[in-house]
């Protein structure tokens, strides 16, 4: 028999036919009634497959008590509650690497769009301004301006290695210094003080929440921009709008928002922000290959082996 498992949301397509194909499978976005749907499969489903920010913590898996794993489509699993599920005995596995390439791309895709303000100028020619105005105001270069990570883990040395190539100077802050040849900065508003565009990368959950708040806004400055391309809850988002409106920093680009889908339309007037629809690791190839990686952990699971990329 196949084994039994619950995907949590309608996620990446491909994944979903070969998850809806090798396992007995049960789409709890479908449900009308959440709990009578856990309440269903109580006692025969031992796999979660998750998708999206739903939460999945121990009142979730004390509804399932046959579950033994939770295999998330995506490298952050701060929807996941790590402590409720080592308590369990469940296994969480993710997706990292396989979409650094991807979301290092796109970080410094905002960072050049934020600091020369390309998206703008493209506006600005639509808008038949070039022959009625003139040319477009002079921006800023990134070359020589020194990039700040907030967070330097696999996807923030690949986006070190982009910025290097475009003539920047790296400096970093962690929860620890790493064996690596940039400057360390002790905490973020050291590290915004000392940059001018600050890279946030950290992963989400309560450790994180606002770290990116007034200080570290003050910090960098009506001359610095800010990247976010971890999540959104890693910044105060209406204390970053309100700095924007105010110019108390010089511009922002945003893949990531508080209350994904839902960004608040303030944003949508500013001339100094770039924004994005959280489409990070959005590419065919790599969507694909995260997939892969959250069905292989499953398969080795259900065959007793150790899964490739457990977290708990």
């Amino acid at each position: 028999m196949k084994p039994e498992i619950i995907i949590t949301a309608r996620g990446h397509a491909g994944t979903m036919a070969t998850l809806q194909s090798e396992f007995t499978a049960h789409l709890l976005a479908d449900a009308p009634d959440r709990a009578a749907f856990l309440k269903q499969h109580a006692n025969t489903v031992k796999g979660v497959a998750t998708f999206g920010p739903m939460t999945v913590d121990g009142k979730f898996m004390d509804a399932l008590p046959k579950l033994e794993i939770i295999s998330n489509f995506g490298v952050g699993v701060d929807a996941i509650n790590l402590d409720d599920a080592k308590k369990r005995g469940i296994i969480v596995t993710n997706t990292p690497d396989v979409l650094n390439e991807a979301v290092a791309d796109t970080a410094l895709a905002l960072l050049l769009n934020a600091v020369r303000r390309f998206p703008q100028s493209e506006v600005y020619l639509r808008g038949a301004n070039w022959a009625s105005r003139g040319p477009y105001p002079l921006t800023t270069d990134a070359g020589g301006k020194v990039l700040g990570i907030l967070g330097l883990g696999r996807i923030g040395e690949a986006i070190a290695k982009r910025a290097i190539a475009c003539n920047m100077q790296i400096r970093y802050h962690n929860r620890r210094k790493k064996d690596v040849p940039y400057p360390y900065d002790p905490d973020p508003v050291t590290l915004a003080k000392n940059s001018d565009v600050l890279m946030v990368v950290t992963p989400g959950g309560p450790e994180t929440n606002k770290l990116v708040n007034a200080k570290v806004l003050d910090a960098l400055g009506p001359q610095g921009f800010l990247v976010n391309i971890a999540r959104g809850s890693v910044i105060d988002e209406p204390v970053l709008l309100r700095y924007l409106q105010e110019k108390r920093i010089a511009g922002a680009g945003l893949d990531v928002f508080a209350d994904e889908p839902r960004v608040p339309p303030e944003f949508f007037t500013l001339e100094n922000a770039v924004l994005f629809p959280h489409v990070g690791s959005a590419t065919v190839e790599t969507r694909k290959a995260m997939g892969d990686l959250q069905i292989e952990n499953l398969r080795l699971h259900f065959a007793g082996k150790p899964v490739k990329t457990r977290v708990v």
